[in-house]
């Protein structure tokens, strides 16, 4: 086995050990599984952040740079960072151990089974950080039917979702999604960091202006940055946009080769 292999090895297993000791991480990867119901689903609140302020998610959190970056900014709310690769999400988690937010914790699972997680209304908002824009199956995508109507079983009536993306193609698409649905817009950006800095209101800059480790690498190579703000109210049939989108014609870091189709639905 290369060195460096098993150095990388040695490294994973040491994080996965440092969270089992966290006692701000939560890891449920065989929720599949697994039918016990979670311990905290709607309990959030009282027996964890013993608190009642607004619980916000970031799903796909990666190293959750936004997840502490917002902790930090609103301690008057309450961030949890999903995902399922735990080696990523070390970062983030024992960044904020160290600096004891207590209004930080972090989730590891796989983001199909969300919904298990969280009681009706017990969420205000979602965060959906640099997601992988699934270009060849829709329902993969986070801003798919198949997972807003998993939002809609925890958000709060009218909860919000925050998408921002390097990718035209996952931008569009959720944009497409949102005027089938005519879901109401707070917010929509081609160009953020060019809006940003034509605003004059500093909580959108500091909110906003929160950038992650890949997000860094996609600005350096020159790629936009793009932001869409929307509420999921829970009435009504949400369906799929017919529309034929333009794919990416780049390859983002850490994300699988793109699709062959000129077109995607």
């Amino acid at each position: 086995m290369p060195t460096d292999f098993y150095n990388m090895s040695k490294n994973k297993l040491s994080k996965f050990a440092d969270m089992e000791s966290y006692p701000h991480v939560f890891q449920a990867a065989a929720v599949a599984t697994d039918p016990t119901p979670f311990e905290l689903r709607g309990r959030w609140n009282e027996a964890f952040f013993h608190n009642s302020n607004p619980i916000v998610l970031e799903l796909g959190c990666g190293r959750g740079e936004y997840t502490v970056g917002l902790a930090r900014l609103f301690p008057d709310k309450n961030f949890i960072g999903v995902d399922i690769k735990g080696a990523r999400m070390w970062t983030g988690a024992t960044e904020s151990l160290q600096e004891g937010l207590a209004n930080v914790a972090f989730l590891r699972t796989h983001i199909e089974f969300i919904d298990r997680f969280f009681a009706p209304g017990e969420v205000a908002e979602i965060w959906l950080t640099f997601s992988d824009p699934q270009m060849k199956k829709a329902t993969k995508r986070l801003t798919s039917t198949y997972f807003l109507e998993r939002y809609r079983r925890f958000l709060e009536p009218g909860g919000t979702v925050h998408l921002k993306t390097d990718s035209n193609f996952l931008f569009t698409y959720t944009r497409c999604m949102v005027e089938a649905n005519r879901l109401p817009v707070a917010f929509s950006t081609e160009d953020l960091y060019h809006t940003l800095a034509a605003t004059e209101d500093g909580e959108v800059r500091s909110i906003l202006g929160i950038q992650t480790y890949y997000e860094q690498q996609w600005i350096a190579r020159g790629l936009t940055i793009k932001y869409l703000k929307f509420r999921l109210p829970r009435e009504g049939a949400l369906q799929e946009p017919d529309v034929e989108i333009e794919l990416d014609d780049y390859r983002s870091y850490n994300r699988s080769k793109r699709s062959g189709l000129e077109k995607s639905k």
